[in-house]
């Protein structure tokens, strides 16, 4: 599948949507909020927001409440993703998120990145997450 290509207002409204969902986000720890969004293969649109426990780090990051809410709701593809933190600088996936966004994208998927007021960078799946394991390698044998 080649790479979504988002128009201008495609973008806003997952900017928005993402922004939306960070207002509500639960962070009384690092009191970093995160909000996201993703776009199904539907053209729904789910979100997420990071939700701490006193038990760190057994909270939930943003991407992973979206795409816990594309799954609940059937979608099966992620087409594009934001994330949006605060301040100055671009927030991307951690770690765990780019691997839990490996089973549902494509490598080319765009991943966007924003604050509360700007748009950042946009990167694939595979900048963000080269030579990475995915389901193609769990053959049965």
């Amino acid at each position: 599948m080649s790479a979504t290509k988002l128009s201008v207002s495609e973008k806003q409204t997952l900017v928005e949507a993402a922004r939306l969902a960070r207002k509500n986000a639960y962070a009384p720890y690092s009191r970093y909020l995160v909000g996201a969004a993703v776009l199904d293969e539907h053209g729904r649109i789910h979100v997420g927001c990071n939700v701490e426990n006193a038990a760190y780090p057994e909270g939930l990051c943003a991407e992973a409440g979206a795409l816990s809410a594309m799954v609940l709701s059937g979608g099966r593809r992620a087409r594009a993703v934001v994330v949006v933190g605060a301040g100055g600088t671009w927030v991307t996936p951690c770690g765990g998120c780019r691997q839990k966004l490996r089973e549902f994208c494509d490598a080319d998927t765009p991943i966007l990145t924003a604050n509360e007021q700007d748009l950042g960078p946009t990167y694939t799946l595979e900048q963000l997450l080269p030579a990475s394991f995915g389901p193609e390698h769990l053959t049965k044998r």
